[in-house]
């Protein structure tokens, strides 16, 4: 346990050091978040405008609290649009993570243009799992309290067989329900050392975050103190820190999931992590 422990320590080192050489790689969170900021204006303001919001209640009392047909399509495009930019924007991410292990380097346009060549695979798994997200919906929606239990439980069911979809998906270029069955096939060999590097890296990004908690703080005592214009100043920093620290987190998680693949599956050493750390984690026996 505490060998796993330490080397999920060293993987997330090790892809501390990948994004530290390849800094450009934040590019890709950071258009993920302005896209789904896009995507989130282009559905609330019609629906804010549009939508009689008492009669909605209305209704929504008068039928159980079970919504109308009409916002599980919404509900459908809405989860396709996000998921289809999130997915493109972490398949360019992998595309550029994987021509790094493998000794290139990699630019901006490589990972757009890897991701628009697999764009008929990312088109299905986004409807793949805009779907499930409705499924979703609607067993929490069936009964109150149950409903949301086994949402909650097939929900993260669903998250742990799909883990490697995406880069499979990316290098395999094979369907979806056959990432869905390689993907449980590459868990298998690896769920533990994607636990511990994970929270090896969580463990990271929460200290890189505790100054963004920080600076937060400051903000508001110097806004209790009367102090407004500095403690509004304040808050801006720990805003801009906090989108920061979101596309740091989003990039190690994404470039870790690549190079827990390319070991898996190809059983290559990426380039970047130690060879023997990798060896250790993987040992079985």
């Amino acid at each position: 346990m505490f060998t796993r422990i330490s080397n999920g320590f060293a993987l997330a080192g090790s892809t501390w050091r990948v994004l530290s050489r390849d800094k450009h790689l934040l590019f890709f969170p950071l258009v993920s978040g302005f896209l789904f900021l896009l995507v989130m204006l282009s559905f609330a303001v019609p629906l804010a405008t549009l939508v009689d919001w008492n009669q909605f209640q209305q209704q929504l009392q008068q039928n159980n609290n079970k919504p109308p047909v009409w916002v599980y399509a919404v509900s459908f495009a809405f989860y396709f649009c996000t998921y289809f930019v999130i997915i493109f924007c972490n398949s360019a991410l992998i595309s550029c993570a994987m021509l790094r292990f493998n000794g290139e380097t990699p630019r901006i346009s490589d990972g757009f243009r890897m991701a628009m060549a697999r764009l008929p695979q990312i088109f299905v798994w986004a409807m793949v799992s805009s779907t499930v997200g409705v499924l979703l919906k609607v067993i929490e929606n069936s009964h109150e309290k149950a409903g949301a239990l086994i949402a909650w439980l097939v929900g993260s069911a669903w998250s742990i067989m799909t883990f490697f979809v995406v880069p499979v998906l990316v290098v395999e270029k094979i369907g979806p329900m056959a990432a869905v069955g390689r993907s449980l096939s590459l868990l298998r060999k690896t769920w533990g050392e994607a636990i511990v590097g994970n929270m090896g890296l969580n463990f990271i990004l929460f200290l890189l975050f505790i100054p963004v908690i920080l600076l937060f703080l400051v903000g508001v005592l110097l806004v209790a103190q009367g102090i407004t214009v500095p403690g509004i100043a304040m808050f801006v920093v720990a805003g801009i820190a906090f989108l920061i620290h979101m596309a740091v987190s989003s990039a190690l998680h994404t470039i870790f999931l690549a190079a827990l693949y390319q070991y898996a599956a190809e059983d290559r050493v990426p380039e970047g992590f130690d060879r023997s750390v990798m060896e250790s984690a993987f040992a079985r026996g």
